[in-house]
């Protein structure tokens, strides 16, 4: 009896903290038929791994080539400032 005891409460306790969650869940976006694509499945486990490594290779490359004293050994060339709406002309950066 004791053990039926302990069973129906923790099956009563079970049922109520599934009764507490979360009534709805709604997406981020809406779904449509192009999230099916196979192209688009392979893409989504491909994605984070290019990320990674953007932030993990290419950047940490691109900081130590772009810094002042290494720029000309290796070809670097300022780029436009990404916060003003000033062109980029290179004929201002060569010395």
């Amino acid at each position: 009896m004791k053990r039926f005891m302990l069973g129906l409460g923790f099956g009563v306790g079970m049922m109520a903290v599934a009764a507490m969650g979360p009534t709805t869940a709604w997406a981020h976006d809406a779904y449509d038929d192009s999230q099916s694509n196979p192209v688009r499945l392979l893409a989504y486990g491909v994605h984070p791994i290019g990320y990674a490594l953007e932030w993990l290779v290419t950047r940490p490359i691109h900081f130590a080539v772009s810094s002042p004293q290494l720029e000309r050994v290796f070809g670097h060339g300022p780029h436009e400032d990404a916060f003003t709406s000033d062109p980029y002309r290179p004929d201002d950066y060569d010395n």
